[in-house]
């Protein structure tokens, strides 16, 4: 028999993934759920703990206003994650801090030393730690998912909780031996679990309420580059709930279901100013790639961790605890995280979405300021939060090239013809099944 022409081979991408034990729509137990909940709470500390870390003590803040920003950033990011599982997107997403509000916040703290919100690797720096969380967590969460207990594959579904509860005891007692005794303050702080003095400076209980940190003020310059900010997080959001909706096992989010969720994305982003959070919000990366390691893109699941977040923000003992876990243990798991995310992205607009980013950090790191150097601050904010962003320069280089490159002939290639009946919410029966807005509000929202 004649083997088939090359033409004549044809792989037809699949509208929804296939594999997933649940989807966006279909739930766990509820002792599972909770259990998975949680799993993605303690998830998206990470962030929660990282970005006041690396901003209070550049204005000048103590331990106590650190914890104080940590329970807010947690509460008005559980608070989000519910307005958009509920009336945004949909999709099973977590939306939490953003580093992409970084460069601009720094710029307002008049602080020009940017090194210190550069990839500090520290995986690297706590070999000890990052190692070993990186090879167990890929070993439990890839190789044994397919070990059972009583019919539940326990590994597969909660294999950062195991793996973060074996290597945060086995931090402790690196603590408690003294190995890091004398080594420099930033290593202690990113590998000790009571360098951070979460813990002993933490309320018992205290509920964030808006303009706590006091009146806000305006200033026009500062806004612009929060704008680049803004433009930058609703971009790497819109990536990102195109891979959630692919790991829930759902369509591909029409049109209108995206500028739901960027309109809910814009409120999340308004309470963060009105709470003092000093970061905007965008989706959880990490917790997307969650999903694609759990197999599990339930909504449900999404909106219990959201629960979490906002009881442990105001119980700040308790919060506080589970915020001590040392950072280079979630560095180790962003790394295979990211690259279930990563998945999805074409690799060749990849290569520049990393290289230019990292130049920007590279220069930043020696020069003290970004490559846009120039008098008029703003535009200085605006562009170096731009290019500091690897979504947003592979976004930037992807349209050039679609739109220049024989892009006529190339509608096919590019998979313009298979993305139509995805354009609106009525080209597909399944978007009202996976996008309907709760309790019939479709009836004074209607989709198009």
């Amino acid at each position: 028999m004649a083997a088939p022409k090359l033409e004549e081979i044809s792989h037809p991408p699949m509208d929804q993934l296939q594999g997933l034990e649940y989807c966006i729509d279909s739930n766990p137990s509820w002792g599972e759920a909770i259990a998975l909940g949680f799993q993605h709470y303690i998830l998206a500390l990470g962030t929660a703990v990282m970005i006041p870390s690396f901003l209070v003590p550049l204005m000048g803040g103590s331990d106590g206003d650190k914890v104080r920003v940590v329970q807010t950033l947690l509460f008005v990011e559980g608070i989000n994650t519910l307005l958009q599982t509920l009336f945004g997107t949909r999709l099973p997403t977590v939306v939490g801090g953003s580093y992409a509000f970084m460069v601009p916040i720094i710029s307002i703290i008049h602080d020009p030393s940017l090194a210190s919100i550069e990839d500090n690797h520290v995986v690297g720096r706590c070999v000890e730690i990052g190692i070993p969380m990186l090879i167990l967590f890929i070993a439990f969460s890839q190789y044994l998912k397919n070990f059972k207990t009583r019919h539940l594959p326990i590994m597969e579904r909660f294999a950062l909780l195991i793996t973060i509860t074996v290597i945060w005891a086995y931090a402790h007692l690196l603590t408690a031996s003294g190995a890091y005794k004398h080594r420099p303050d930033l290593t202690q702080m990113n590998c000790r679990t009571d360098k951070a003095n979460l813990i002993s400076s933490a309320p018992w209980i205290k509920i964030p309420y808006p303009l706590q940190w006091g009146a806000p003020t305006f200033d026009a310059g500062h806004a612009f580059g929060m704008m680049a900010a803004v433009l930058v997080s609703l971009i790497e959001s819109t990536g990102a709930y195109k891979a959630a909706s692919r790991l829930a096992s759902a369509t591909p989010p029409p049109a209108h279901v995206l500028s739901r969720g960027i309109g809910w994305q814009g409120i999340g982003i308004l309470l963060s100013g009105l709470f003092g959070t000093l970061s905007g919000s965008s989706v959880s990366v990490e917790n997307v790639g969650l999903l694609g390691s759990t197999r599990v893109g339930s909504r449900r699941v999404i909106q219990i961790s959201a629960g979490f977040m906002i009881f442990f923000s105001m119980l700040g003992k308790f919060g506080a605890f589970f915020a001590s876990i040392p950072f280079t243990i979630f560095a180790a798991v962003y790394c295979v995280l990211f690259g279930l995310v990563g998945r999805f992205q074409d690799l060749h607009i990849d290569t520049f979405g990393l290289s230019v980013p990292e130049y920007f950090r590279e220069y930043t790191a020696k020069a003290l300021h970004g490559p846009a150097h120039t008098r008029a601050g703003w535009f200085n904010d605006f562009l170096n939060t731009i290019f500091f962003s690897s979504p947003t320069v592979a976004l930037i280089v992807a349209v050039f090239l679609d739109n220049t490159l024989d892009y006529k002939d190339s509608a096919k290639d590019r998979g313009m013809p298979w993305w139509v009946k995805f354009r609106t919410f009525k080209g597909d029966t399944r978007n009202e099944e996976f996008y309907t807005l709760p309790f019939n509000l479709n009836r004074f929202f209607p989709p198009s």
